[in-house]
């Protein structure tokens, strides 16, 4: 127990830092990072103020709000149907897409990052759109292979029933195996929400500054010659981390069944 509430302080001591940092002025971040701000350091509000102006917050957290929630929810649709598809179809052609996902696992993103950032200018996939199906590509292999694994430990007896009962395919699927789905398709939620809504690289090199996301926008509070706006970059660190926390929060009774549904050995 007390080991588990030291590694849990050791976790929770950054965030915290962050926090306290968020309400104190800039030359006291430096000097006094670990007290409380009191006295002058104390400035309130002001850098939540001044980064919502900087950076434009809003419009950055309209859009990696709408790039996560569409990624994310075309991740668990797709990647389910296929996952139950190759678990229950065998054959050499699903063996092949099964160990291409297993593989894109392994394949480091800054090993093809330049090659990525450049058909995705050719095939105009540089927009808030386009970038949703960059996502889904490199969140379909983790996706497919814990889907795969449950479904591995679904009895097909039920689906047989459902089949006898006159269920076509489609009817099979989201009628009976996707609520069974529901523990790990929660974990593979959580998994790619805390990635794509954290993620600097991707939209860095696709989206650019035209649409800035999250962690594009306190990039930017960076100024010339290694200036940092220390005080408005915590206040916004603080905002970006809320509505990712409170995510997980709300799903994390779900994220330990779903893993081990999903390392299922088949």
């Amino acid at each position: 127990m007390l080991l588990m509430i030291l590694f849990a302080a050791f976790v929770l001591f950054p965030i915290l830092i962050v926090f306290i940092n968020s309400f104190k002025g800039r030359l006291f971040i430096s000097s006094e990072p670990f007290t409380i701000p009191k006295g002058d350091a104390f400035v309130g509000m002001t850098n939540y103020t001044e980064g919502l102006a900087k950076t434009g917050f809003f419009s950055a957290f309209g859009y990696s709000l709408w790039i996560t929630v569409a990624s994310v929810l075309i991740i668990l649709l797709f990647t389910s149907m296929l996952a139950w598809y190759i678990t229950r179809v065998k054959g050499v052609i699903t063996q092949i897409i099964y160990y291409a996902l297993v593989f894109s696992m392994i394949v480091p993103f800054q090993m093809v990052m330049f090659t990525m950032s450049k058909i995705a200018n050719m095939l105009s996939l540089d927009n808030p759109v386009g970038i949703i199906v960059l996502y889904v590509g490199f969140g379909a292999g983790m996706a497919s292979f814990m889907f795969s694994g449950f479904i591995k430990s679904i009895p097909l007896a039920l689906e047989e029933a459902a089949m006898i009962d006159g269920a076509s395919p489609v009817t099979t699927f989201f009628q009976v195996v996707l609520p069974m789905l529901r523990s790990t398709a929660v974990t593979i939620a959580i998994l790619n929400t805390m990635w794509i809504w954290n993620d600097y690289l991707m939209p860095y090199l696709t989206i650019g500054t035209n649409y800035r996301t999250i962690p594009v926008a306190i990039q930017y509070l960076r100024g010339g010659y290694g200036a940092v706006d220390m005080g408005a970059m915590m206040a916004m660190l603080v905002l970006a981390m809320v509505p990712v926390i409170v995510f997980y929060l709300v799903c994390q009774k779900h994220i330990i069944k779903g893993v081990l549904a999903g390392a299922v050995k088949g």
